[in-house]
């Protein structure tokens, strides 16, 4: 497989580094970015956070606007960001922003053309962690956190996949997509009108019938212009209850859907994994 490293960046004593690869999984290129902490720089192995980002974003979002990487360099944890779909100009696209590139919704399309290339889930959970755990400097003990579409994605993965993830959490998650706009649109374009085919890919009901945990913390703004419509936590709490899922969630007053919201409450989901990925 041919690795191409965009660029690299120093940062609290770690380095921030960009790469390019040709996905057998998506069918493309695609791009992720990777900080790696200064204990990585010493032949120690550290383990990693997967960060999945929300509609529109790219791997960019989250490493240049969280201010994760103090902390992660403190905690000595790598932190890996995908981008959020395939990209190319072959790629299929819709004109909405919430559809196509750029809302990639972490799930395997079963639908044309979308089938060809978005195949989101397959990439996060496989292929990208098999490449930078034979690229880098990292073990096999793995987190994962996300916002938003990226929030409804990490949850997802981590409870189809608990033997695989030590943590979860995420910010202002869309918790419930069968049943608000921004799911409707992707699932029916993805997955198709079979609606039994959508609940793979529901964190609230997958949460409500979960048998093996993963610890989660779930952090959402009360002033989130999406929060009613899009996002409704309330549903993720009621299926926690059912299961008894380990969930914590904070409802944090004043906050809305931006980054302002994310990097004020990082460094609390970082040490959460931190005492995890100790474990």
């Amino acid at each position: 497989m041919t690795v191409e490293n965009i660029s690299v960046n120093k940062s609290f004593g770690g380095w921030h580094k960009q790469y390019s690869h040709h996905s057998k999984t998506l069918n493309c290129a695609m791009r992720f970015a990777i900080y790696l902490p200064p204990q990585a720089s010493n032949g120690k192995k550290v383990p990693v956070l997967y960060w999945l980002s929300g509609l529109t974003c790219t791997d960019e979002n989250f490493m240049q606007k969280a201010g994760a990487q103090r902390m992660a360099a403190e905690l000595g944890i790598a932190i890996v960001a995908p981008d959020t779909s395939p990209r190319g100009d072959d790629v299929a696209d819709d004109t909405g922003y919430d559809l196509g590139k750029g809302a990639g919704f972490y799930v395997n399309a079963t639908q044309a053309p979308w089938n060809r290339h978005y195949r989101m889930y397959d990439y996060v959970v496989n292929e990208l962690p098999q490449l930078i755990e034979s690229m880098f400097p990292v073990s096999d003990k793995r987190s994962i956190a996300g916002h938003s579409m990226g929030g409804h994605g990490a949850l997802v993965i981590a409870m189809r996949n608990p033997q695989a993830y030590q943590s979860v959490s995420a910010f202002s998650p869309i918790t419930n997509p069968v049943n608000c706009p921004w799911g409707k649109k992707a699932f029916t374009a993805y997955l198709g009108r079979d609606t039994t085919t959508w609940a793979d890919y529901d964190a609230s009901l997958l949460m409500r019938q979960a048998t093996e945990f993963v610890p989660a913390l779930v952090d959402q703004g009360e002033a989130d212009d999406f929060l009613t419509e899009q996002l409704k936590p309330e549903v993720l709490e009621a299926a926690a209850k059912v299961s008894g899922y380990p969930l914590t969630l904070n409802m944090q007053e004043g906050f809305d859907h931006s980054y302002y919201f994310i990097s004020s409450f990082i460094e609390n989901h970082l040490r959460f994994h931190a005492e995890h990925l100790a474990k």
